[in-house]
């Protein structure tokens, strides 16, 4: 990517600040997958450590398109289920290829028993992504997809969308909405999707009219209540894609309010109160 020395020592200072803002993630999980790889054998212990691993089938449903289109922002959703009386502890979300590999983690509220989460990642090559769940008793389930890539520009150096007035002017907006779904069925749980502006800089995408490197600007976490009631927390990487969108259910018979807050790498907070119902 880089044309000059100073252009090239710049990538590794922001790739370097990049992959040490996610070092202390990589140590509160230990692994051990199924679904093996070159490249996932060499991250497995960074992910998981030394804990077993099992296969995901019957508990762990990863979808993503095989070839999608637009490699900078991909489509995951990631369903987990327990019927044995256990609960969704975690949901760890890799990416095998990618400069940054982890893309999320999900912690998830108390008493879960069903975990369905929906986001958007960035694409780098050709690779694997897997979802890698954790029960209340400790137990890890994996699944994964291969997911191919279309050629072009690796996802990770794309530059951002809009002008940078544009995306300072904003940063921390949200909205939520309820996603349509098949039939009137009556429902206790109401799909939504919430939007959030970011752009998530990478620290690897050059600014087209200065040609230096947009500096890493990252989210690091989101915390997601439906009233008091934690629904979960997430740990980010610059594997998301700018502006991330999540989707995940909310309980009809809850408080009606979302409570949201985000972080990013810069040290900013933005704290919104949005109404599950009336759309915000």
């Amino acid at each position: 990517m880089a044309t000059s020395n100073n252009n090239k020592s710049l990538s590794r200072q922001a790739t370097t600040s990049a992959m040490a803002a996610l070092a202390g993630l990589a140590m509160l999980f230990a692994s051990a997958p199924a679904n093996a790889g070159p490249t996932w054998e060499g991250l497995k212990a960074d992910v998981v450590g030394t804990r077993s691993i099992q296969s995901g089938l019957g508990i762990v449903t990863l979808d993503a398109p095989v070839r999608p289109e637009d490699q900078r922002a991909v489509p995951v959703s990631i369903d987990a289920r327990f019927i044995d009386g256990r609960t969704v502890k975690s949901v760890t979300l890799v990416v095998d290829e990618n400069p940054m590999p982890v893309a999320a983690v999900f912690t998830m509220g108390p008493g879960q028993r069903h975990a369905a989460l929906k986001t958007s990642i960035r694409l780098n090559q050709q690779t694997e992504v897997r979802a890698i769940v954790e029960a209340s008793d400790g137990a890890l389930y994996m699944t994964s997809r291969l997911v191919k890539f279309a050629g072009g520009q690796a996802a990770c150096a794309a530059p951002p969308t809009g002008n940078a007035d544009e995306i300072a002017a904003n940063m921390g907006k949200m909205e939520l909405a309820e996603v349509a779904t098949a039939g009137n069925v009556t429902r206790i749980d109401q799909p939504m999707r919430l939007k959030i502006s970011h752009p998530n800089h990478t620290g690897m995408a050059l600014d087209q009219q200065t040609l230096l490197y947009i500096p890493l600007r990252m989210v690091t976490a989101l915390e997601v209540r439906q009233g008091d009631q934690k629904l979960f927390d997430m740990t980010g990487s610059i594997t998301l894609a700018e502006n991330p969108v999540f989707e995940f259910p909310v309980a009809l018979t809850g408080d009606h309010q979302l409570n949201v807050v985000l972080k990013d790498s810069d040290g900013t907070e933005w704290s919104r109160s949005l109404p599950i119902r009336a759309g915000s």
